[in-house]
């Protein structure tokens, strides 16, 4: 959890708890599972506790908002980078229904509840109707298997941003049937010593789908394997640089799209 999150696409993360249940490809190499595992947490799989945290912890977004209230700007928080809101564990109840109410008292945070069990997010979610303004939908595709299986899920969320997180990409994805009713695409690649290659074309192709349909387009990084400096080529040779040197330049340019004003309007 931290302020001036250094993921691309927040201001800040909070996590209710530490600890999830893998369920797709994308998922082989979870970040979350590392950096828990060097924490000495064992917290990963079905049985496994799950970590909790005191009322220090649950005070640090109250803070965000009163910051954000003075400042007269809405702040992004993903929720949950260590975690999955919507897994499907009664030992989370508790702080589950403490995120509900934290929500509710942060009208100027804007909550990213991205997540894998996009099914479970109209049962899990307090909110009968309309979901409130301040609270984004979004859930992981890794590849059109998994897309095919998930956004229709997502469409079904009555929020008023619905993104997708195409992170990591492991294939070649269509969007377009459901592109009409997203507001936001991010796309990256994996990290981390077994990271997979991420072929630039697949890049391209989710860039040019989202240019098409005015969706805003969001390329969080290449990864581990990037196409050198030359990515602005058709012909990349993807070469094991690094996360820091493989950068964000997609096309010689950073692609740091956001939600539309049409939609965000209705949000202030």
């Amino acid at each position: 959890m931290g302020q001036n999150s250094s993921i691309e696409w927040t201001d800040n993360t909070f996590n209710p708890w530490w600890g999830c249940t893998k369920v797709s490809p994308g998922c082989t190499h979870c970040y979350a599972e590392t950096w828990a595992t060097r924490y000495g947490q064992d917290i990963w799989g079905p049985r496994k506790p799950r970590r909790v945290f005191g009322e220090k912890h649950w005070q640090e977004p109250l803070k965000w908002h009163k910051m954000a209230v003075e400042q007269q700007r809405r702040v992004r928080v993903f929720c949950a980078s260590m975690a999955d809101v919507f897994e499907n564990n009664s030992s989370v109840e508790h702080e589950r229904e403490k995120l509900w109410r934290l929500i509710a008292e942060t009208p100027m945070l804007d909550w990213l509840l991205l997540t894998k069990r996009p099914e479970n997010m109209c049962s899990f979610a307090p909110w009968a109707g309309d979901w409130p303004a301040n609270v984004w939908a979004m859930t992981s595709v890794e590849n059109q298997h998994v897309a095919e299986q998930r956004i229709p899920q997502l469409l079904k969320v009555p929020a008023i941003v619905r993104g997708l997180s195409v992170e990591p990409l492991l294939g070649p994805i269509d969007l377009t049937p459901w592109l009409s009713e997203i507001h936001w695409v991010i796309v990256g690649g994996e990290s981390g010593s077994e990271a997979r290659p991420m072929d630039p074309m697949w890049v391209r192709s989710i860039r040019d789908q989202c240019v098409a349909t005015d969706v805003p387009f969001f390329f969080k990084q290449w990864g581990e394997w990037g196409p050198g400096n030359d990515s602005n080529s058709t012909h990349d040779t993807l070469q094991r640089l690094g996360k820091r040197i493989s950068g964000r330049l997609l096309d010689s340019r950073t692609w740091d799209e956001l939600p539309s004003h049409d939609v965000m309007e209705q949000v202030m």
